[in-house]
């Protein structure tokens, strides 16, 4: 019997992952979208997103996924960890990714190079004598992963703050924000009414939640 309900409990998963894949690649905003940036999941935890990214390259958008990088130090600030997003070139390319240590498909640094980033590269003004950055690309949508999902659309994330300090990044760069930021959520990552994910004040908000079939939730 144990066997059984934990073969039921799979299925209800993969048919709820299903759901939230096929709601997202219904939305307008998706179909409207020329270039997505998309987190590729981790092997548990998180909705997968492996169908969305085959099928957004087999549409030939351009597609986005995240590449973690150390930043360049400077006088005032240590070198610490950032995330960019970098583009992926074909379904192949994609399939060729090799995971991380926590089970992340993830672009190799030395392919970098031969990829669009999205925050561009740093340059230098001399008209300003400020840094800027160049060849910046961007979004019309960012699909974000979390551990948590709120029905105000506050997202809980792993806690490193990739994702908040990325879009901050992106918006100082390019003047604005992704067209539209969306989250993938499993019904078990929504906790119920009137419980509310804590929230500071470098937190972005969702403009849209998907969770399997349910309605979408938007702001």
């Amino acid at each position: 019997m144990a066997v059984l309900r934990a073969a039921k409990k799979d299925l209800r998963r993969l048919i709820r992952q299903k759901l939230s894949q096929g709601t997202l690649l219904s939305l307008p905003e998706y179909h409207a979208a020329k270039r997505i940036g998309i987190y590729l999941s981790m092997p548990k935890g998180e909705l997968a997103t492996g169908p969305i990214v085959t099928e957004a390259l087999r549409q030939g958008k351009e597609v986005y996924v995240p590449y973690i990088h150390k930043a360049a130090a400077t006088p005032s600030e240590a070198s610490t960890s950032v995330m960019d997003m970098v583009s992926l070139h074909t379904k192949e390319d994609f399939e060729g990714l090799e995971a991380d240590p926590w089970g992340i498909p993830t672009p190799s640094e030395p392919s970098i190079a031969g990829r669009k980033r999205c925050l561009g590269k740093r340059a230098f003004d001399p008209q300003t004598l400020e840094d800027v950055r160049e060849g910046m690309q961007h979004l019309d949508i960012i699909v974000m992963p979390g551990m948590a999902f709120d029905r105000r659309l506050a997202r809980l994330g792993h806690g490193k703050g990739y994702y908040d300090s990325f879009l901050s990044r992106y918006e100082q760069g390019l003047g604005a924000s992704t067209d539209s930021e969306i989250g993938l959520a499993l019904e078990e990552q929504v906790p119920p009414e009137g419980t509310e994910v804590p929230e500071g004040p470098y937190d972005w908000r969702l403009d849209a939640l998907v969770i399997g079939d349910q309605p979408i939730l938007r702001r």
